[in-house]
């Protein structure tokens, strides 16, 4: 299922995007496959291995590819998080895991006179990364989450999709928090989904006794994140003015094991990292199954994914 679009265009607005076609959400730009599914690449790049935080090819690389496969699902949260920070001209703008870097680039489009910073840990997606940099404008810096700091104060911070993988992320926030000038704004955007059926079969197949030896300490928790009113908690306890809700996508999936692709690239990838080739491929085959019943095709041969995100937005006091 595309997001939903404001505009389309095939030109390239992004560096590195050339021959993408792009969407426009809400005045940003993101990338999108060239029918303008919102699915980019299509079907058919290879499998890959997932070690630790990270998405890992054998050679145990980041591959933004894999990720990218539903890159207008994925960036419809970004549009509806910072439709809600009022920033009119900031500065200094950080994306704290900013991945391989097209939606931090399209935060120079919204705020043309802000230097943006984008920060990643993995190697292979910086370099990803490096084809939408703009020097003097867009730079993307390797670092931590959990210990990156700024040499200076901020005016924007910046994290969608990340925190939810960093335990006790309510500190980061208070971290994150410190650092904003007067008038500044945080926007986070976790998944809320950790107990839908994707997660929760998951951690049940993890805890099974088939494969609770090697894997009880991967099954994924469903206190991964905080519920809307813990973030709100968390920002006004950090001095800033808040706004936080939640939102349930309905995308709209198609082909084999749609909700399968979907997971392979977030929630999977950690669990299938502990497992040799083989053990993999039946632990797969066996969670596929229960996805299928769990989430069953519509007689139009689409699959249905509801999927919670929780966003939080909070600005310090001019």
């Amino acid at each position: 299922m595309a997001a939903p679009l404001a505009s389309d265009r095939t030109e390239s607005g992004l560096p590195g995007s050339e021959g993408w076609r792009q969407l426009s959400l809400g005045g940003l730009t993101v990338p999108a496959a060239a029918d303008g599914s919102g699915n980019f690449p299509p079907e058919g790049e290879p499998e890959h291995r997932r070690l630790g935080f990270f998405l890992m090819t054998a050679d145990e690389q980041w591959d933004p590819a894999t990720y990218l496969r539903y890159a207008g699902e994925r960036a419809r949260p970004f549009v509806d998080l910072l439709s809600r920070v009022a920033a009119v001209a900031p500065a200094s703008v950080v994306d704290l895991g900013c991945g391989e870097g097209a939606l931090t680039a399209s935060l120079a489009q919204r705020w043309p006179g802000a230097r943006v910073t984008g920060i990643d840990s993995s190697p292979t997606m910086l370099a990803a990364a490096a084809t939408h940099a703009v020097p003097g404008r867009v730079e993307f810096v390797a670092g931590d989450v959990r210990d990156w700091a700024p040499d200076a104060p901020v005016d924007v911070i910046v994290s969608n999709a990340v925190l939810h993988w960093v335990t006790g992320h309510d500190a980061v926030l208070t971290r994150c928090a410190g650092w904003l000038r007067p008038g500044g704004w945080l926007a986070v955007q976790v998944p809320g989904n950790f107990r839908a059926p994707t997660h929760a079969l998951l951690a049940e197949l993890c805890l099974s006794p088939r494969w609770a030896s090697l894997l009880a300490a991967a099954a994924p928790r469903p206190d991964t994140v905080l519920e809307p009113a813990g973030y709100l908690d968390v920002l006004t306890a950090a001095g800033l003015s808040s706004d936080v809700w939640e939102t349930t996508y309905l995308h709209v999936l198609s082909g084999s094991d749609p909700v399968l692709g979907w997971v392979r690239s977030t929630v999977l990838r950690p669990v299938l990292a502990l497992l040799p080739d083989d053990e993999a491929a039946e632990f797969t085959a066996e969670y596929a199954a229960a996805l299928r019943a769990a989430y069953p095709a519509r007689p139009d041969g689409t699959t249905l994914l509801p999927f919670r995100r929780v966003f939080a937005v909070g600005s310090r006091p001019s």
